[in-house]
């Protein structure tokens, strides 16, 4: 099994992962950067070949993507940084008193797949966040995407989701995946915030205290307006319908806790619809290293760091959304930090506390994420939208009848006993995306609160962190060399 030592190691090539990387380097450190996709730049700044089309919003992204490609350039040029592409960590041992981390990953490549370890006296943890999923009927057909998938389609493959498409959920996220899709040629027919955007109105000056975050929200909303799209507040997507694949949603008003209000009810045909109801942090490697969490600003679980981005792991570090979901703003600004830190962790030195300026922008980015949750919450009212065969767990096919026989007539009271009766979270995902819609029907069916700090972590906390093929785990390969220098646009070897 081929062995790479390193003084840091960087898991998630995304914002955070890709600025911690190139601060690592500068402080000296030799850095191996690993990440599943074929390449960097993680959700945010994720971009095709130089032949796909960029148009507005996309084109935007993939000219802040450059200036920090450039910086990823230059510390590959230096020879301290290693970029693994489609390597995918599945799980961490963490640093002991005399002995460094050992991450175990499986790298995918043109001999197929191949078990790597990599060894590094300190560990940044960047591994990002994935779509909130709510399930509503028909949510498995055809055409129905997350809104992330819809823009991940967008940036890499130039491809839209739709012709005709309804952007549904709640967060400011909906407005730039809107905005790209109706700059890219898609007749975006509305977008349906199931929030009312009033709680903005309590976190104000945590918002004045981001004036670019503001100044975007301003300019995706004019350019809907150019594009002639309606932006309905208080109105969620209930239901899709189609024989085969989408050709309409049901679009309904809702009242404060997300109950559709009867007879608002409206059919709006489309081929597409892109839903969003915020992000969940990717704990796994986090939990197995052993690192505190906390509530979040979402109130879901988050792993809890200094001010320099230590966790309560020696030697393990961490930057972004899984320190609190925040944006990608935060994550670059988290992740520089924590590089730096790392850097002098592996070299056995006290790392320095951040300039003043650095933490006073960390602190106001951090506020607007807090505000930002607090105007967009999700409400409980959505267990209403279900019918007894609606899917929540697609993986497993397991419907909302299914959940609640488990709880009614078998005895479960939690989404574990639930997870064990009906499988419900056992299938490729790991409940990734109906760990949180299992719990709230828990919730809603035994009467008690959703618990999204415990159901969360429940749901993280497992020994095996990705999907990797259990042949390339058990495989004892005979040690082979690895190349260290990768190209980052490509993914493969320079």
């Amino acid at each position: 099994m081929p062995i790479i030592t390193c003084d840091v190691a960087v898991v998630g090539a995304g914002p955070g992962g890709t600025a911690a990387a190139v601060t690592a380097t500068r402080g000296g450190a030799g850095v191996v950067l690993v990440d599943g996709e074929a390449r960097p730049g993680g959700q945010y700044w994720r971009h095709g070949s130089a032949d796909v089309a960029e148009t507005g919003v996309v084109a935007e992204h993939r000219a802040q993507w450059r200036a920090v490609s450039r910086r990823l350039d230059q510390a590959l040029a230096s020879g301290r940084l290693t970029y693994l592409a489609r390597t995918r960590v599945w799980r961490l041992d963490p640093p002991g008193e005399s002995a460094p981390a050992d991450l175990h990953a499986v790298r995918s490549g043109r001999d197929g797949d191949i078990p790597v370890r990599i060894r590094a006296a300190a560990v940044v943890l960047a591994t990002g966040a994935h779509d909130r999923v709510l399930p509503f009927p028909g949510w498995d057909l055809p055409g129905v995407l997350t809104a992330g998938a819809a823009q991940a389609l967008l940036k890499e493959h130039g491809v839209v989701a739709g012709s005709r498409v309804v952007v549904g959920g709640t967060g400011p996220f909906l407005l730039p995946v809107a905005a790209a899709l109706a700059d890219a040629g898609a007749h975006v027919l509305e977008v349906a915030e199931a929030g009312t955007g009033r709680g903005w109105a309590r976190g104000w000056r945590a918002a004045a205290g981001a004036p670019g975050k503001i100044a975007d929200g301003v300019r995706y909303a004019a350019l809907l307006a150019r594009h002639r799209v309606p932006v309905h507040c208080r109105h969620a997507v209930v239901a899709a319908s189609g024989d085969g694949r989408l050709d309409a949603v049901t679009v309904a008003r809702v009242d404060g806790d997300w109950r559709a209000m009867p007879g608002t009810e409206r059919r709006v045909e489309c081929d597409a619809v892109a839903v969003s109801w915020g992000f969940a942090a990717r704990l796994e490697l986090a939990l197995q290293a052993g690192c505190d969490t906390g509530p979040g600003p979402d109130g879901a679980p988050a792993v809890r760091v200094d001010a320099v981005g230590r966790t309560s792991a020696p030697s393990v570090l961490a930057a972004g959304e899984i320190a609190g979901v925040g944006g990608a703003d935060l994550a670059v600004l988290e992740g520089a930090v924590a590089g730096t830190a790392a850097a002098a962790v592996a070299a056995g030195r006290e790392p320095v506390a951040p300039h003043p300026g650095i933490q006073a922008r960390r602190e106001r980015l951090a506020g607007f994420a807090a505000a930002m949750h607090a105007a967009h919450p999700i409400r409980p009212g959505w267990t209403g939208w279900l019918t007894p065969d609606t899917v929540v767990c697609r993986c497993e096919e397991v419907s909302v009848a299914a959940v609640r026989e488990a709880v009614e007539q078998l005895g479960a009271d939690d989404p574990r006993t639930v997870k064990l009766l009906t499988r419900a979270g056992m299938g490729w995902c790991q409940g990734r995306m109906c760990g949180e819609a299992v719990a709230g029907l828990v919730a809603d069916a035994t009467g008690t609160d959703v618990d999204p700090f415990g159901g969360a972590l429940a749901a993280a906390s497992r020994p095996v962190a990705a999907p990797v093929p259990l042949g390339a785990v058990a495989a004892e390969e005979p040690d082979m060399p690895i190349d260290r220098q990768s190209d980052p646009r490509s993914g493969g070897p320079s």
